[in-house]
């Protein structure tokens, strides 16, 4: 995934988590906070500041083609064997794996 706006504009990474619900996905070094955490023994967790990933807005974000290396639009196609997958917008290649 590219991060097409906000303050990590142009940054790629890995989708972590998907938040169907709240239609936000976690990104993979993206959006980076600095959470103040309380140690808890009977948790094992220390205490102190904790850099992590928030979640962003799924309209901010772009899939990147593996082919071309261009963030694009998806679309779908049904392959001769019956297969249907996801389709680069810009250069017609298969998206998934």
């Amino acid at each position: 995934m590219i991060v097409t706006t906000g303050k990590d504009r142009g940054k790629r990474g890995r989708v972590l988590k998907v938040l169907p619900e709240k239609n936000r996905l976690i990104v993979e070094g993206v959006n980076i906070i600095k959470r103040h955490t309380k140690p808890n023994p009977g948790r094992q967790i220390k205490g102190g500041v904790v850099e992590r990933e928030a979640p962003l807005h799924a309209s901010n974000v772009q899939v990147v083609c593996p082919e071309c290396g261009k963030a694009t639009r998806i679309g779908r196609k049904i392959l001769g064997d019956g297969r249907k997958v996801r389709i680069c917008r810009k250069c017609e290649g298969v998206v998934d794996k």
